[in-house]
């Protein structure tokens, strides 16, 4: 779909995060550890207690700057943008593992930063790692979904860098702060080197 920043924001349909937790943790089964994949904001902000983390990959799905954000990083006037990760592709993040003990409460906190209305879907992905592949967590969002804002012309990219700011600061500040701990990393995303240069263009930065 189209996302144009000053019109009406489309609110998705209600989902029950409970249920999706309830539906999360029987799939998870409590007979193991819990591996979380993080490939944005986890990256730089995990805020869960986890005992180890590990460079990663996941196969199948790749990062992009196409979901709208109307409380986090922008309002329902002007929506900012986020990264989720879409079908297709690979994407390289960080694992973390959650030990078992500590799942109960450390999915809970996950789930209320991450899943407060339900938006996204999670999903466990194969993840390679040096130590070999796993199963983790991770918070997907389809096409279908009203928050999916489709490829924006870089016009309106600019336009969201430039003016998007919510409850927990700027969609310029998201992106930078990606871009920064995926060059900690060692990890080279080109189309989020090519918005942080795009933003430097025309002095954003």
């Amino acid at each position: 779909m189209d996302f144009v920043p000053d019109t009406p924001y489309r609110v998705a349909p209600l989902r029950d995060p409970q249920a999706m937790l309830a539906h999360t943790r029987a799939q998870w089964g409590g007979r193991s550890d819990l591996w979380v994949f993080g490939y944005a904001s986890l990256l730089w902000r995990p805020e869960f207690e986890f005992s180890e983390h590990h460079p990663a990959r996941a196969h199948g799905w790749h990062r992009a700057l196409r979901m709208a954000s109307r409380i986090n990083r922008g309002t329902p006037e002007r929506p900012g943008l986020v990264f989720a990760l879409f079908p297709g592709g690979s994407c390289q993040g960080t694992v973390y593992r959650i030990p078992r003990q500590r799942v109960a409460d450390e999915l809970d906190r996950l789930w209320l930063r991450e899943m407060p209305t339900g938006v996204y879907d999670p999903r466990w992905l194969a993840c390679r790692t040096a130590h070999g592949d796993i199963q983790a967590l991770a918070f997907t969002l389809s096409r279908r979904s009203p928050q999916h804002t489709g490829r924006l012309p870089d016009t309106q990219l600019i336009d969201i860098l430039r003016h998007a700011n919510g409850r927990y600061g700027s969609t310029l500040d998201y992106l930078l702060e990606t871009a920064r701990a995926l060059r900690e990393r060692g990890v080279r995303d080109r189309e989020i080197e090519r918005l942080v240069m795009l933003a430097r263009l025309h002095r954003l930065v």
